[in-house]
C-alpha cells in the first residue's frame, strides 16, 4: 500500500545518517528536520485505476505529506517536516528551506533531498500531449535541434548542518553551502516559458550573497530540458 518512493525515501536517509558517521539513535528528540521535494503521485494513480486495491494504509501511503513525516516518525525527529512540490526544483527547494531552517536556528541540522519515480503511465501521456518530451528519443541541450526533455528517475538526501557546529562535533564534511537563492520567473511569453532574466537574476543574487565572482566557479550543473 506505500508509494516505493516513501520506502526509498527512508533507505537514502538511513544512508545518509550512517554515511555522515552519525548513530541514528542520538538524533532521536533532536530538533533534526525534514525537508523533501516530491513532485510525483504515479503510485496512487494504480490505486485509483483499481479501486478494490484501496486499503486503510493507502492513504498514508500515498499522501505526499506523509512522505517527509515518515521519516520523522521513523528517527524521532521533532523539527519541521515538509513536502515540497515545485515541478523539476522540488528537492532544490526543499534543499533551500533546510539551509533557511538551520541558518534561523529553527533546527540543528536537516535531511533534505527528494525522489521521482515514474509508476504510472500518466505523467508520459500528460507532457506528450503537451509537447514537451523528446521527438528524437535524446535530450538536445542547448542545441537547436532541441525539441523536448527525456523523462528520468533519481532520488537523494543529504544531512545537513551548521559548519560550525559540524566542525566542532568532528563530522565528516563533504562540501559546504556558500549560498542558496530561490526566485520565480513571474509573467513571461508562457506559463512554462524559461524567462532568462529571471535566471540571470538568481545567480547574480546568489553570488553576491556567497560573496564569490563567477569568474571562480569551477563546475555548473543545470537543469537542462531540451529548449
Amino acid at each position: 500500500a506505500m508509494d516505493p518512493q516513501q520506502c526509498m525515501l527512508l533507505e537514502m536517509s538511513w544512508e545518509a545518517i550512517e554515511h555522515a558517521g552519525i548513530p541514528a539513535e542520538k538524533m532521536r528528540g533532536s530538533r533534526c528536520g525534514v525537508f523533501m521535494g516530491i513532485a510525483s503521485l504515479d503510485y496512487s494513480y494504480r490505486m485509483a485505476d483499481d479501486l478494490s486495491a484501496i486499503g486503510p494504509n493507502t492513504a498514508t501511503g500515498n499522501t505526499s505529506s506523509v512522505a517527509s513525516n515518515r521519516l520523522s516518525y521513523a528517527f524521532d525527529l521533532h523539527g519541521p517536516s515538509l513536502s515540497l512540490d515545485t515541478a523539476c526544483s522540488s528537492s532544490l527547494v526543499a534543499f533551500h528551506l533546510a539551509c533557511q531552517s538551520i541558518r534561523s536556528g529553527e533546527t540543528d541540522m536537516a535531511l533534505t533531498g527528494g525522489i521521482s519515480l515514474h509508476l504510472h503511465p500518466y505523467g508520459f501521456l500528460i507532457f506528450s500531449k503537451a509537447t514537451m518530451l523528446w521527438k528524437t528519443g535524446r535530450c538536445q541541450v542547448f542545441d537547436e535541434a532541441g525539441d523536448g526533455y527525456t523523462r528520468s528517475e533519481g532520488g537523494g538526501v543529504f544531512l545537513l548542518k551548521d559548519l560550525d557546529q559540524a566542525i566542532a562535533d568532528g563530522d565528516r564534511i563533504l562540501a559546504v553551502v556558500a549560498s542558496s537563492v530561490v526566485n520565480t520567473d513571474g509573467y513571461k511569453s508562457g506559463l512554462t516559458v524559461p524567462n532568462p532574466a529571471a535566471q540571470i537574476q538568481l545567480m547574480e543574487q546568489a553570488c553576491e550573497q556567497a560573496g564569490i565572482s563567477p569568474d571562480e566557479i569551477d563546475y555548473l550543473e543545470t537543469h537542462g530540458t531540451g529548449t
